[in-house]
């Protein structure tokens, strides 16, 4: 069966659960550190922090952002905007990077998020027009699969994948931590640290 879904050049796709309680851990730890309640973190931000470290270069790019989320994950607790449904499905947004395209998706009753994430993972690296891919998976519950899947990708410019904790094997693509991007989201300058 030929894929019939047309992806940008750039895609992001991201675990939601995940990102938004690693944000939310690193809001609290430096909330504590700072000595000061920080905002609410800035999802437009932390998209464009991902794609710089991803290598996308400022311009007239097209990157396409793939959430998936489940019924716990519909709306986020540490991010504006934070609903998946409501705020940050089928919209854009243009900055100096171009234009992201935000999609969400929710695997109902059909799958659980993992196998969405997975699945989503594959089709995207299995589709031609993509040349490069960022991945934000939940690295303790599924992190450890994407290598798999990534060993027996040919034919992208990049492909990076950001998590926590740095993989202690050769990995076939780029690790980024997520942690900078989230902290640049959150309004952190490098100075208070």
């Amino acid at each position: 069966m030929k894929n019939e879904i047309k992806f940008a050049d750039t895609v992001v796709l991201m675990d939601v659960a995940y990102v938004d309680r690693v944000a939310g851990d690193l809001s609290r730890h430096f909330s504590e550190v700072l000595g000061r309640k920080l905002p609410k973190a800035d999802l437009p931000v932390l998209l464009e922090c991902l794609s710089l470290d991803g290598g996308i270069p400022l311009g007239e790019n097209t990157i396409q952002v793939l959430f998936v989320y489940d019924c716990e994950s519909r709306k986020m607790n540490t991010f504006q905007p934070s609903d998946l449904e409501k705020e940050l499905n089928n919209i854009a947004f243009k900055s100096q990077l171009g234009e992201f395209i935000l999609n969400s998706f929710n695997p109902l009753d059909m799958a659980t998020r993992e196998e969405l994430f997975m699945e989503a993972l594959r089709v995207v690296t299995d589709a031609g027009e993509v040349k490069r891919v960022i991945i934000v998976p939940a690295e303790e519950e599924y992190g450890e699969k994407i290598p798999a899947i990534l060993n027996k990708v040919d034919g992208k410019e990049r492909m990076t994948v950001f998590g926590m904790n740095p993989p202690v094997v050769d990995v076939p693509y780029q690790w980024e931590m997520f942690g900078f991007a989230v902290l640049q989201s959150l309004g952190i300058k490098a100075d208070e640290l």
